[in-house]
């Protein structure tokens, strides 16, 4: 049904006049379908790059643990410490036997310097005294492997201070303090690199992903852009896994879900400014140019879109491509 409907449109002239449709009658173009995009809704999940655990190089009781989980880290941190109580009495073990071996050399050595003077002296024999020499090379031998002993237990020692693999944050620490844990065995688990979008696409949207597509992203700041930056091969589960690269994505909560809107291509579609919608008991209305003047048609509005920055209004049924939107008269 088509009625006069006169209601001044204090802005629907600029809208049509950006979109060139002039708000004047005199001046007004036919309406004609424009392409729109269309767009699927799915979940993404918050991933970060790289997720490293904090893995235990000594087994022991872990007597010093530094974090929790949501701590932010940063790399080579000391995150916990681990004892390994056996390294300590191996150290002074070592010690014992480095000081005993001292005190044989030292002994060797001044006997060998009294050797040397003796076979100077003509009362020594050159026998006795390489077996003097040997003596001292033998026992420095000795001191040389308890050293080296030393120094991989102490590096055993310094393997218990437990440090962060990346800068980033905690997700997990599966452990508590007090824990006796293993060499290899995972104490807390990093989140680091930065973090992007999984997505979860069914397969037969699969042929509308394009590399490199804009992606809305609705965030609890608004909605935002990314872009698609990498679609993987493999179908599981018939769906294709795809990831989406949005600036400033935060990684407070990852494995969050956060909606995304996918473009599956193109159509056709009537669509008016916002303002040239008038809304009278519960009816839409348009006003369009008719053989006598002005008429407000009523519509049925469908999605709001937003078209080079403009507000636009996707009109479902009640305009037909030909019609001329004008400015509805005052009252």
């Amino acid at each position: 049904m088509t009625q006069t409907f006169p209601r001044p449109l204090l802005t629907l002239g600029l809208c049509l006049t950006l979109w060139g449709l002039p708000g004047l009658p005199g001046q007004a173009e036919a309406l004609q379908p424009v392409s729109v995009t269309e767009w699927k809704a799915v979940y993404g999940q918050v991933e970060p790059r790289d997720r490293l655990p904090a893995r235990a190089r000594l087994g022991g009781t872990l007597v010093e643990l530094g974090v929790v989980e949501g701590d932010l880290v940063t790399s080579g941190q000391v995150i916990g410490r681990i004892v390994d109580d056996k390294l300590a009495f191996q150290m002074t073990a070592l010690d014992a036997q480095q000081g005993a071996i001292r005190a044989q050399l030292s002994n060797a050595k001044a006997e060998l310097a009294r050797g040397e003077s003796l076979l100077k002296q003509g009362v020594a024999t050159a026998q006795g005294l390489d077996a003097l020499r040997t003596r001292v090379q033998v026992l420095e031998g000795q001191l040389a492997a308890l050293t080296a002993q030393a120094e991989v237990v102490a590096q055993q020692i310094k393997d218990g201070t437990l440090l962060a693999p990346a800068s980033g944050r905690v997700l997990d620490v599966p452990v508590s303090k007090g824990a006796v844990v293993m060499p290899g065995e995972a104490v807390a688990m990093i989140a680091g690199g930065g973090t992007f979008l999984r997505l979860q696409v069914p397969e037969r949207h699969a042929g509308a992903l394009h590399q490199g597509d804009p992606i809305e992203i609705e965030t609890a700041t608004g909605t935002q852009t990314g872009t698609l930056s990498r679609i993987y091969p493999l179908i599981q589960a018939g769906r294709v896994q795809a990831d989406v690269e949005l600036q400033g994505l935060s990684d407070a909560f990852v494995d969050a879900r956060v909606l995304v809107r996918l473009p599956m291509g193109q159509r056709q579609a009537l669509v008016v400014p916002a303002a040239a919608i008038q809304t009278r008991a519960g009816l839409d209305f348009v006003t369009v140019q008719g053989a006598s003047g002005p008429l407000a048609r009523a519509v049925v509005p469908g999605e709001n879109l937003v078209i080079q920055g403009a507000p636009m209004v996707e009109i479902l049924s009640g305009l037909e491509p030909g019609d001329v939107l004008v400015e509805a008269s005052h009252d």
